[in-house]
C-alpha cells in the first residue's frame, strides 16, 4: 500500500515535470517562429548574403516555475525527515534544495540549440542575428532576407 505522503510527492513530481514540459514549448525564437502579436504587423525586408554562420547556445527560461515546483517537492522530501522539529527543519531545508535543483532543472531542459548568422546587407553594412536554430542550414554566400519591427529581426530565405 502506498502512503498518502508518497502518492503527494508523485503528484508534485507530475506536476513539476508538465509545468517544465510546458515552458519548454512556450517560446520559439527561430526565423520562421512568430509570435501571435507579430501576426498582421508590418516588417521590414532587406537583403543581403550570409557571410558567416556558428552555433551558439540559447539559455534557457529561468521562470519561478522551475524554482517553485523544486521547492514543494523539495519541501514535501524533506518533512518525511526525523520527528516534529526534525521534519519542519527537514522541509524548509528540503525546500531550499529543491528550489535551487528546479531552477537548474528548468534552466537545462529549456536550453536550445541556436545560430548566429552574420550578414553583408547590400548596403556593405553587416548584421549578425542570433535566432533559435530551426534546421535551416544557411549556408556562406547564400542571398537572404532580413526581417526586422519593433524590436524582433530574424533572417530568413
Amino acid at each position: 500500500m502506498v502512503s498518502r505522503q508518497a502518492l503527494s510527492l508523485r503528484s508534485v513530481a507530475i506536476a513539476v515535470a508538465a509545468a517544465l514540459a510546458l515552458s519548454g514549448c512556450a517560446s520559439g525564437l527561430g526565423g520562421g517562429t512568430y509570435s501571435r502579436g507579430e501576426a498582421r504587423r508590418a516588417m521590414v525586408v532587406q537583403f543581403g548574403t550570409i557571410e558567416s554562420v556558428r552555433p551558439v547556445q540559447l539559455e534557457g527560461t529561468k521562470s519561478p516555475v522551475g524554482t517553485l515546483s523544486g521547492a514543494a517537492v523539495g519541501g514535501i522530501a524533506g518533512s518525511s525527515v526525523g520527528g516534529n522539529r526534525g521534519s519542519a527543519i527537514g522541509a524548509v531545508l528540503g525546500a531550499v534544495a529543491g528550489g535551487l535543483a528546479g531552477s537548474a532543472i528548468e534552466e537545462g531542459v529549456t536550453r536550445k540549440p541556436g545560430i548566429e548568422v552574420t550578414v553583408q546587407m547590400d548596403n556593405g553594412q553587416y548584421l549578425a542575428v542570433v535566432q533559435e536554430d530551426e534546421g535551416e542550414r544557411f549556408m556562406q554566400g547564400e542571398r537572404v532576407r532580413i526581417l526586422r519591427d519593433a524590436g524582433t529581426t530574424r533572417v530568413t530565405r
